[in-house]
């Protein structure tokens, strides 16, 4: 059964929330987090992409990085920027996204939970961006972003999450700037808490990685790591534990994430239209295609749009891998066309979250930075569910979740 605990976390001062709290580490670059922070001393992203404290050019890797980023918090902390609470509390945390609305609760899971696969996970890590992250954990001693679980909504734990934030007043709540809005409130009532802990303990089989595998992984490795190291280890240490925010699956969107490639193996556009007659029923389409069910694509090339649709046959019913569109579009077009074996790896393809829309598709095809694109219809609660469950990892890029969780509301020192 899951494991979570409640936590002192470190967060901002009231009147310094929606100063601090930054969009997460992976979705900018170095230099959009330097524009983003400019100005903002109180921006959280002085701590998750301390690169922006050197001039421009700064190797992101390099071990004064990570070692600023350990400055940096400390120095946030000395200065009441952040503030550690003074007893165990979870957390309850509510986005809203024009009509999306989700609410789960903030609390640490379990490291051995990770390692038992209680915690299940649908995605393959890369060995680079794990190395960033742990080294990042280990060097500033905290975990600076949460791991976005999923769990089969509860009706006894979701009424209790709804009831008490029903009927207390949220500590922060605030727009981003960016239309999300951001609501926490802090359970301080000790049997509450004792109550969600043990629901969770007693009656969730399972968490779902939803978002935040590379976070997981890392948090994981370093208690693992510090277990092993210390002699007198009893599993009650804060390293055995890392930040996760639990939301109930009935809540979870899922977006679309869509994929660009360089170039197109050496065709031709009219070679490689041909070549996709194959597995492919081609419409040329007036205007941009996004999909609207499964087994549908669509395709931006040469300044004109396609829907693509899978031929009978040319996918599995029975597989809850080989069902999911990324993994179909892959087998049919990106490894026997376009040549492209591997996604994870390969320098030929790039990914883009849907919340981007098709004009950004367009763009990077239109100024020649690749040669096509594909828009694909997002995958489902349920069928993320079935993979993790089925112990089988999706193709790299598979799911997008909107709205983002910010970093920085709440921090795990260990």
């Amino acid at each position: 059964m899951a494991k979570i605990k409640a936590f002192k976390a470190f967060r901002p001062a009231d009147n310094l929330v929606e100063k601090v709290a930054s969009r997460p580490y992976d979705v900018l670059n170095s230099e959009e987090a330097r524009e983003e922070a400019h100005g903002n001393e109180h921006s959280f992203l002085r701590i998750i992409k301390s690169e922006i404290e050197f001039p421009k050019g700064q190797d992101q890797y390099a071990k004064e990085v990570y070692e600023k980023a350990k400055e940096m918090f400390s120095a946030f902390v000395d200065k009441g920027t952040l503030v550690q609470d003074e007893d165990d509390f979870i957390y309850i945390y509510r986005l809203k996204m024009g009509a999306i609305e989700q609410t789960g609760i903030v609390a640490l899971s379990s490291v051995e939970d990770y390692w038992d696969d209680i915690i299940k996970k649908h995605e393959f890590t890369r060995p680079e961006k794990e190395i960033d992250r742990i080294t990042h954990i280990k060097t500033s001693g905290i975990q600076s972003g949460p791991v976005f679980l999923a769990y089969r909504n509860h009706e006894t734990i979701d009424g209790l999450i709804a009831d008490y934030a029903a009927n207390n007043q949220p500590v922060y709540d605030f727009d981003a700037g960016d239309g999300v809005q951001h609501i926490l409130w802090v359970v301080s009532e000790v049997e509450l808490v004792n109550r969600i802990v043990a629901l969770f303990d007693w009656e969730i089989p399972a968490t779902y990685i939803a978002d935040g595998h590379h976070r997981a992984a890392s948090s994981s490795k370093v208690g693992k790591a510090l277990a092993e190291a210390n002699s007198e280890h009893t599993g009650k240490e804060a390293y055995n534990w890392f930040l996760s925010v639990l939301f109930p699956d009935n809540q979870l969107s899922i977006i679309d994430y869509n994929r660009l490639v360089k170039d197109l193996n050496g065709l031709s556009n009219e070679a490689f239209l041909e070549k996709l007659n194959d597995n492919f029923l081609i419409e040329e389409k007036t205007a941009a295609f996004k999909p609207e069910q499964a087994l549908d694509f669509g395709m931006y090339l040469s300044g004109k749009w396609y829907k693509l649709t899978v031929k009978e046959g040319k996918y599995n019913t029975e597989h809850p891998v080989k069902l999911l569109d990324t993994y179909v579009l892959h087998e049919n077009l990106f490894e026997p066309i376009l040549g492209i074996e591997d996604q994870r790896k390969s320098k030929r393809i790039d990914f883009v979250g849907g919340i981007r829309g098709m004009k950004e598709l367009e763009r990077r095809v239109d100024n020649g930075e690749m040669a096509a694109a594909f828009s694909i219809f997002p995958v489902s609660i349920s069928q993320l569910f079935a993979v993790a469950d089925s112990g089988e990892v999706m193709p790299p890029k598979s799911t997008w979740f909107e709205p983002k969780l910010r970093s920085g509301l709440l921090v795990h020192k260990f």
